[in-house]
């Protein structure tokens, strides 16, 4: 049995500031929505509980969006790893939570790339390439590389269904 080789692509490290920004929106905007609770829950007096639930909520999501803006983008960008191969497209992320997914190429039905206008100002894409019950995504790589590997993980999955077709045609004859 031979052993299949770590992933060893990493994305870009614009990911970085990309997740920085989308997650300081996020986070801005969910601020906002809950300090504007908070302001109304002290204008017409409502119940106490209901502020300190807010004042909680507030407190939580505030350290919650430091963490994203801060820690999290560096983290998240340092431990993912890909690689794609004839055989197999490998996917590994994390450190506490670990996740190595193996995708063997005849499975792979589609591949997508996707360009937001944040992902577009960094000249970033992510990749999406699925199976029959799942996805998966390559998150933040640059363009040029997307759509290199939109075309590798599309001619190796043709030349796997290809060798499918072969020798079924050849059971039938």
């Amino acid at each position: 049995m031979h052993s299949i080789p770590e992933p060893t692509q990493k994305i870009s490290r614009k990911a970085i500031t990309v997740w920085r920004i989308r997650d300081s929106i996020y986070g801005l905007i969910t601020l906002l929505i809950l300090g504007v609770l908070i302001y109304l829950s002290f204008y017409f007096t409502w119940y106490q509980w209901i502020q300190i639930i807010l004042g909680v909520i507030f407190v939580y999501r505030l350290l919650n969006t430091l963490f994203k803006i801060t820690i999290y983008p560096v983290y998240l960008q340092k431990t993912w790893r890909y690689e794609i191969d004839p055989n197999y497209i490998q996917i590994k992320y994390g450190y506490f939570h670990r996740t190595h997914t193996l995708v063997p190429m005849n499975r792979i039905e589609y591949v997508n790339t996707h360009q937001g206008p944040l992902l577009r100002k960094f000249d970033l894409a992510s990749l999406t390439f699925g199976t029959v019950t799942s996805s998966h995504d390559i998150p933040a790589i640059s363009t040029d590389e997307a759509k290199h590997l939109r075309e590798k993980i599309v001619q190796f999955a043709q030349l796997e269904q290809m060798n499918i077709d072969e020798i079924e045609r050849e059971r039938y004859e």
